[in-house]
């Protein structure tokens, strides 16, 4: 009888409990044992909707209070020393918390993106002062709480201590086997006491295996899978992989475990082909991720099951788990709640929840035959047939367009020619300040905006609202000093969403929430047909701010790239395509600004990084296209507009040449949370054009003091053109409160100040 499983559940709660239980903790509304109390219930919440489902192997421990990586860097005791954990016993939440979020005294981990998806994930530091130690056994304590509450026979889920210390930080390449070492014993010391528990599975997440693994890789894999079947021999280790194809698939293959989990969704092609060439172990169960964990369209399930009676004849049908393709973390809880959507396209849609009833449906449907589900299997590919045939799905004219500007990648001239253009318009000082675009998002804009949505307050009272807050924040910022200004989006909900409401071929749902990063949850657009362009969406707030002052405004978009990565996209289309078409339609946005007398627009494109491809030998390709299509929104501007971009939160070391290529006249990076290392880049790679780094972390409530800031800024100038140089925060304001923002811009200010008079006194000498 073959079984479901998945790799991991959405913890944040179909209305977002777990989201507010957080805030409300750090907010000080809630004390520490009502989180627990609060966390508990919709943890076992959980667990029980998958046990009624019918999911055969449910997985546990994949809850977390903020992030699986953080889990694991607190479990095993590797807690940076400036968070005050003294190495004794369970990490309580102020160090944990601290090390997401930061302190007063001391700044967060890095944060970054969790391979090629929209997740973030806490950083762990690797320092050579820190000694590991198993500081609480969580996949134990998840596995007896799911047995007792609910008599769950769990699946503990781990991260796998290749992916934990290759994507930790602090350490010199040269010490990954000796943190390996380090560490190999505390995980051992995991595996050991679940199996005297009496755990039969447990899920170790190595998805380091579909990038490009180095030879040393597969032998520190034979040491510690050796390690744990030595330690562990009567615990069954599914050594699971996502996001893409496994990378030297025989020597995986080759790994004393019992099952190993691939990806069959977006690794496909990859991992068919090695299981065709190379066959699958006759000793170890195949995990077939054949619904796809980070899409939300209904599978086509008939393919669906001729893709698992293909691998049954690789693994044979005792030997196949029907999964996901990776945790379904990345997915919104459940379609059941949305009530909005066209017919069509709601019944299209597969969230968690539904992902769970495919997953079980084919495990019944390999187990007892394909026509003992005939009708299920129908009803679902009509629905997606009914989705084929919405009107929104093909325009012409939108296909024609893209097809003759797909080439087209500006007429512009050179940045060096456009520079001497622009700073003859501009005039603006050394080392000039500015913000990412958006300012804090207060109770009352938030207010203002749920009353608007729901009719009590009509168009003119809104906008007047509007405007109000624009005329406040165009005078903070005048008096704080930045030279460059922006309206501060206290119009836009989020920076996709904004735009897709305001665009043709896009859908937006009710509850479709999931997680980004700790708290922060987004709603991301469906786009289900041929996007279009339809009126301006932006001049009129720009075009208002910049009549309220005499310094420069700029024009915020959000860019092409960044639109299609942060959205669900139809699958009936490649990603290069609607992304072209995005690029159609925002530059003809780009051009109504230029023409309403904005001279700066930024067109932010802070996703380009996570849409990379996790294999080398595709990234080129990738980029091509993402560097084309920003370049589609921007090139057709004149050469003293000023075209600025941003991006943060990714490693961007290996991708400098082509943010060069974007020809962007400004970009800025975030440099802050990542402690300036970024900087060290610019020492190998020239880059000559405009660049801001960002000099302090939004994401934590702390203000850094002025000298904090001018230390960022002597380090930068060291390896960038001062006259190329600008100063601003490392991301947008909307999430921080009124006070901090002010506060710690006028910090900024001071310390480009600082800056401009210490580079002055240079020149002189």
């Amino acid at each position: 009888m073959a079984i479901g499983s998945v790799l991991g559940y959405p913890r944040i709660g179909a209305d977002r409990e777990w989201k507010k239980a957080l805030e409300a903790y750090w907010a000080g509304r809630l004390e520490e044992s009502q989180l627990h109390g609060v966390l508990r219930q919709i943890r076992l919440d959980h667990l029980r909707k998958l046990q009624e489902i019918g999911v055969g192997l449910i997985p546990v421990g994949d809850f977390s209070y903020y992030d699986q990586m953080l889990d694991t860097a607190a479990m095993l005791g590797v807690i940076p020393k400036r968070f005050g954990y003294e190495g004794r016993g369970a990490v309580p939440l102020s160090a944990y918390y601290g090390m997401a979020r930061g302190t007063k005294e001391a700044v967060a981990c890095e944060m970054t993106k969790w391979f090629n998806t929209n997740y973030h994930y806490i950083v762990p530091e690797l320092d050579r002062g820190i000694e590991p130690r198993l500081t609480e056994n969580k996949p134990l304590a998840a596995y007896r709480e799911a047995k007792e509450a609910l008599g769950i026979e769990g699946k503990p889920v781990l991260v796998g201590p290749l992916t934990f210390v290759k994507l930790s930080k602090g350490y010199e390449r040269s010490e990954t086997d000796v943190w390996l070492d380090r560490l190999l014993p505390l995980y051992v010391q995991v595996l050991q006491e679940l199996e005297r528990e009496g755990a039969v599975w447990i899920q170790i997440d190595e998805p380091i295996l579909v990038t490009d693994i180095e030879e040393e890789d597969v032998s520190r894999l034979r040491r510690i899978y050796g390690a744990f079947a030595s330690a562990a021999p009567g615990l069954k280790i599914m050594l699971q992989t996502y996001f893409e194809s496994v990378e030297r698939y025989r020597d995986v293959a080759a790994l004393p475990v019992s099952g190993i989990g691939l990806d069959f969704a977006q690794g496909l092609e990859g991992n068919l082909a090695s299981l065709r060439e190379y066959g699958f172990p006759e000793d170890k169960v195949l995990g077939a991720g054949v619904i796809d964990g980070r899409g939300i369209w209904k599978a086509p399930l008939r393919d669906r099951l001729r893709l698992l009676e293909e691998l049954a004849d690789a693994a044979d049908r005792d030997r196949l788990i029907v999964q996901s393709s990776c945790s379904l973390l990345h997915v919104p809880v459940t379609a059941a709640l949305e009530t909005r959507l066209p017919e069509e396209l709601k019944n299209a849609l597969a969230f968690a929840d539904e992902k769970l009833d495919e997953i079980v449906l084919l495990a019944r449907a390999l187990s007892l035959g394909e026509d003992k589900v005939a009708e299920e299997l129908e009803a679902a590919d009509h629905l997606i047939r009914e989705l084929g045939r919405l009107e929104e799905r093909y325009r012409a004219d939108v296909r024609e367009a893209v097809d003759a500007i797909r080439q087209e990648q500006g007429s512009r001239r050179p940045f060096a020619e456009r520079r001497g253009i622009q700073q003859e318009k501009w005039k603006l000082p050394l080392l000039p300040t500015t913000t990412i675009g958006s300012f804090p998002q207060t109770d009352e804009v938030r207010r203002a905006r749920r009353l608007w949505r729901k009719g009590e307050w009509d168009e003119d009272r809104y906008s007047e609202f509007i405007r109000g807050q624009i005329d406040e924040w165009i005078r903070l910022q005048e008096d704080i000093g930045l030279d460059v200004l922006v309206h501060g989006e206290f119009e836009r909900t989020d920076m996709v969403e904004f735009f897709g409401e305001k665009l043709a071929g896009f859908a937006f749902t009710s509850n479709g929430w999931v997680q980004s990063y700790g708290s922060r949850c987004v709603k991301p657009p469906i786009i289900y047909g041929d996007a279009a362009f339809r009126n301006p969406m932006t001049v009129g707030e720009t075009a208002y701010a910049q009549s309220r002052t005499d310094r420069p405004v700029k024009g915020m978009l959000t860019g092409p790239v960044t639109i299609l990565n942060w959205s669900f996209v139809r699958d009936d289309l490649s990603r290069e395509e609607i992304a072209f078409q995005l690029a159609y339609a925002l530059r003809q946005e780009v051009e109504a600004l230029e023409a309403a007398g904005i001279g700066m627009i930024q067109v932010d494109e802070p996703a380009v990084r996570e849409g990379l491809p996790l294999k080398e030998r595709q990234r080129g390709a990738y980029l091509d296209w993402a560097v084309r299509a920003f370049r589609i929104a921007t090139g057709t501007v004149r050469d003293e507009t000023q075209i600025h971009t941003h991006m943060c939160y990714c490693e961007f070391r290996d991708m400098l040449p082509a943010i060069e290529a974007m020809d962007a006249d400004v970009i800025s990076i975030e440099a802050s949370r990542s402690h300036g290392e970024l900087i060290g880049s610019f020492e190998t790679f020239a880059y000559r054009q405009g660049i801001g780094l960002g000099v302090y972390d939004i994401h934590s409530p702390r203000v850094p003091d002025v000298r904090e800031m001018a230390d960022m800024i002597d380090r930068a100038l060291r390896v960038l053109d001062p006259g190329l140089f600008w100063i601003n925060p490392d991301c947008g304001l909307k999430t921080r409160g009124r006070e901090e923002t002010v506060a710690a811009l006028r910090n900024m200010v001071k310390a480009a100040g600082e800056a401009r008079a210490k580079s002055s006194e240079e020149s002189q000498r």
